[in-house]
């Protein structure tokens, strides 16, 4: 049988394959000034869990504790924010499931 026209290699002969960015990082999901704000969030939550750490003794402690629950949720949460807003897994969640999330 003849290999005719049916049959190319190609639809389109000089395609290239799109440039992807290392980890799929981006910034368009978080411009303005909402990217420094959630930067400042994650590196005020850190501070505030070694601070936290930093304590040694204390007379009642279950203040301490509630402060380390708090102050180590928010800086897992910003960094989750940041991973998801940041990444290819915004579009992979869809904008409605990141919006409800």
């Amino acid at each position: 049988m003849d290999n005719g026209a049916v049959y190319n290699a190609t639809t389109e002969p000089g395609a290239k394959a799109p440039r992807r960015r290392p980890f799929g990082c981006t910034v368009r999901h978080l411009w303005g000034w909402r990217l420094p704000v959630k930067v400042v969030q994650a590196i005020f939550s850190f501070v505030a869990v070694v601070c936290e750490e930093i304590v040694d003794d204390c007379i009642t402690c279950s203040g301490l504790y509630f402060f380390e629950f708090v102050s180590c949720s928010a800086f897992l949460l910003s960094l989750l924010i940041l991973c998801v807003y940041c990444t290819d897994l915004y579009k992979s969640l869809g904008e409605d499931k990141v919006k409800k999330l």
